[in-house]
């Protein structure tokens, strides 16, 4: 179809003239010249570009400029205007036409300003179609929940800076995930991506983990190598579980991060540094700052951008629609088998806490759709799957009775020490979570061995 140009002007033998050579080198031209039907003919016609005169009676072009840009902003309007009238047609610019033309016009550059325009609304309408398929990509794989929606904004706009982040939320939400799309979103994405959980490490491996180390620095160090943060040179360093990091250490980050140089263990030679840190945690970091247990002047310098990830049981159209997905993939696995949830499964799913989070769901579909003994899954099969009955421990579909994330969690972890026999490295296992946070989440439930009968 020949691009349609709508031409608006109440002089007659305007509108002809330039009607006669548009046609001619293939346009398709409306036309009209009120005002009034002009903003009509656009609402109906959404033509492709539009040639608008300044100065008509009763609306005025800058009227209906205004009036054209609220239907559709990536429409390209030129103004017509008089010699005498320059200054009126700059302001129009501003308002956000897309050029002006001065009356006798130049046909020839009439041309030339038509197809310019409209390179660029295609070029824009590009843009406005990627954007939205990446956001539809992203909410695909984060959440469509109104809260979802919101972080994947704010994670957009962060990708683009090379700024610090901090991701925080809790076990299982998918902080990792999010840091590797900010990563796959940013500048360094064709740069490593490089992860290090401090709450695995023991503290007397930390320092050389992170910094590496030259031979000869410590007893056993044979030959020198690369920590974390060298291997990330140029690209992204994922921190997970920031708060387990040691007053000594933090220092030590706090220097890297404001000096971007790193000293091996054993070594005075400083190496330049260019890497993105990103930092997780699943406490309340600035809480632990008022404490006195992280540092404070770090912990900004980290969270130059504070992202917070809500939990599941705090955006229930996600619960629904990752049980969807996630049952779907089980059945892929499964070579093809078919399941599908009731409503009345939906609603036992939605008013459950799910302490585990998205790595919770993601597992307990995975059994549902083992253990189910036709395509449908009922309540029933999702009190199988997760191994034990939610009317028992609290969590009837009622949200009234629903047990709070903080019951939950410490059924959770008692459970969990329990089918361990008392062994907190197993129980961290199961509960994939690291062996610190099981200490601290012990100590903060007033958790013990003893009080569980396994010792």
């Amino acid at each position: 179809m020949p691009n349609t140009v709508l031409i608006v002007d109440d002089d007659a033998k305007v509108r002809k003239s330039i009607i006669e050579i548009l046609s001619l080198k293939g346009f398709k031209t409306i036309e009209t010249s009120a005002g009034k039907d002009a903003v009509e003919l656009f609402r109906m016609q959404r033509p492709s570009v539009v040639l608008l005169d300044l100065g008509m009676p009763e609306m005025d072009g800058m009227e209906v400029l205004g009036r054209l840009r609220q239907i559709d902003s990536i429409v390209p309007v030129i103004m017509v205007t008089a010699s005498t009238d320059i200054q009126s047609a700059v302001n129009a610019i501003k308002q956000g036409a897309y050029d002006f033309l001065v009356k006798p016009l130049n046909f020839g550059h009439l041309e030339l300003t038509i197809k310019n325009a409209l390179d660029k609304a295609a070029l824009q309408r590009r843009v406005e179609e990627l954007d939205t398929s990446l956001n539809l990509s992203l909410e695909t794989e984060l959440g469509q929940s109104r809260q979802m929606k919101k972080l994947i904004a704010q994670v957009r706009r962060v990708a683009r800076s090379g700024i610090g982040v901090l991701i925080q939320g809790e076990t299982g939400t998918g902080k990792t995930y999010l840091a590797k799309v900010i990563h796959r979103l940013g500048a360094r994405a064709d740069k490593p991506f490089i992860k290090v959980s401090i709450g695995s490490l023991q503290d007397s491996v930390v320092e050389s983990e992170l910094f590496g180390h030259e031979r000869g620095a410590f007893t056993g160090a044979e030959k020198g190598r690369k920590g974390y943060f060298e291997m990330s040179d140029q690209g992204t360093l994922l921190i997970d579980d920031i708060d387990n990091i040691s007053p000594a250490i933090q220092g030590k980050l706090l220097n890297i991060v404001e000096d971007r140089q790193v000293f091996r263990v054993g070594s005075a030679v400083p190496i330049p540094l260019d890497t993105r840190i990103i930092c997780a945690t699943n406490a309340d970091l600035l809480k632990l700052v008022s404490e006195g247990k992280f540092r404070e002047d770090l912990y900004f310098r980290l969270g130059e951008f504070t992202l917070n990830i809500p939990p599941l049981r705090e955006r229930r159209d996600d619960i629904s629609f990752f049980a969807r997905q996630f049952l779907m993939d089980a059945c892929h696995e499964m070579e093809g088998s078919t399941c599908f949830l009731t409503e009345e499964t939906i609603e036992f799913l939605e008013n459950r806490p799910w302490p585990g989070n998205l790595r919770q769901l993601r597992n307990a579909m995975k059994r549902a759709a083992i253990l189910a003994d036709n395509d449908t899954i009922s309540p029933v099969d999702m009190e199988a799957a997760l191994g034990e009955s939610a009317v028992q421990d609290g969590r009837s579909t009622d949200p009234s009775n629903a047990m709070t994330m903080k019951e939950a969690e410490k059924i959770a972890i008692e459970n969990a020490l329990s089918a361990a026999g008392g062994q907190k490295v197993k129980a961290a296992a199961l509960l994939q979570i690291d062996y610190k946070t099981l200490v601290r989440k012990m100590a903060e439930y007033g958790i013990t061995l003893l009080n569980l009968k396994v010792l």
